[in-house]
């Protein structure tokens, strides 16, 4: 594990997405590859976060996008918002390992955030209530 005493200056960047992404109720499994910047967002020294690619899922491709926004507090976590200022989750790496819980109507969100290195990233969302029972893997890797 890596320890990341400030997670908005380590996630500053681009980064290469692989996504795997388990359907628990239907067995169907599809994958998402594309890139995620963190870029400045704003004087108070947020970060936006978008991503893009495509996703694949029965035998289809699609263009995916989403953008989040990460907001840095003086210890070095962070809040996530969504695009629209929703609050999404907390975000503290300074052990290198996170998870982070987000309810979303009847469906629960647990994430979980593991620092590898400086350079990579695992992201871990395991989504379960009435509308969902999925699991979606992540690993991203700094692209310079």
């Amino acid at each position: 594990m890596h320890l990341v005493p400030d997670v908005a200056a380590y996630l500053a960047g681009r980064w290469h997405i692989e996504r795997a992404v388990h359907d628990l109720r239907s067995g169907r499994t599809g994958s998402f590859r594309g890139t995620a910047d963190f870029r400045p967002d704003g004087p108070d020294g947020a970060l936006r976060h978008a991503e893009e690619g495509e996703l694949t899922w029965d035998g289809a491709v699609h263009l995916a996008t989403r953008t989040l926004r990460l907001r840095p507090r003086p210890d070095g976590t962070a809040a996530v918002t969504f695009a629209d200022g929703r609050p999404f989750h907390d975000l503290d790496l300074r052990t290198g390992h996170w998870t982070a819980h987000h309810p979303c109507a009847a469906d629960r969100y647990e994430g979980t955030f593991t620092a590898v290195a400086a350079d990579r990233w695992h992201l871990e969302w395991r989504v379960t209530g009435p509308a969902k029972d999925q699991l979606l893997r992540s690993e991203y890797r700094r692209t310079g």
